[in-house]
């Protein structure tokens, strides 16, 4: 009898919400230190900054059943003026990266929350390879500048594509497409 190995459990739904508990902040920021700062090597050490004080970590949650496993994405939303929003720090883990939920639901959430908040203008600085994504998801280029010795576009988000949503503590599921 031949027993063929099978492949490891990969979650297929994730939950997308503003960070709630410590556990869920502490594992977003190590997750933007190994992406920003061990990846792409953008920042040495750590990729914190005074925006980080106000900010509001949103983050995508893989999910067993009911209970949330560990964060394998996360954004962060900052209030810059009265209705003026920003978008920033936008990070997946590298082994959930080719599901493109995930991405594009935790902008959803950052943008739609922020609508419910009274925004009129939300903006993100992009790298250019991830302009694409934000291009499909209803979002302009307002000016293209380098930062960080990295190409970036500044993009606006088209509010109408947005509903406010009013429920972020709970947010969005993401689900995984299956394989056929």
């Amino acid at each position: 009898m031949m027993i063929e190995p099978f492949s490891p459990f990969r979650t297929s739904e994730f939950q997308v919400k503003f960070a709630t508990s410590a556990w869920e902040r502490s594992q977003a920021h190590a997750l933007r230190r190994e992406v920003f700062c061990r990846e792409q090597q953008i920042f040495q050490n750590d990729d914190r900054d005074a925006i980080d004080d106000s900010a509001t970590p949103i983050v995508a949650l893989s999910m067993l059943g009911v209970a949330a496993d560990q964060v394998v994405g996360t954004v962060r939303i900052h209030e810059e003026q009265p209705g003026l929003w920003w978008g920033s720090r936008l990070a997946v883990h590298e082994d959930f990266r080719k599901i493109g939920a995930l991405g594009a639901t935790l902008i959803r959430l950052a943008v739609s929350s922020a609508n419910a908040m009274g925004c009129h203008t939300f903006l993100a600085n992009v790298q250019v390879q991830n302009g694409l994504l934000f291009r499909r998801l209803h979002w302009d280029v307002v000016e293209e500048f380098e930062i960080y010795g990295k190409p970036h576009l500044r993009m606006q988000a088209d509010l109408s594509w947005y509903p406010p949503c009013a429920t972020p503590e709970a947010g969005f599921v993401a689900l995984a497409k299956r394989a056929a």
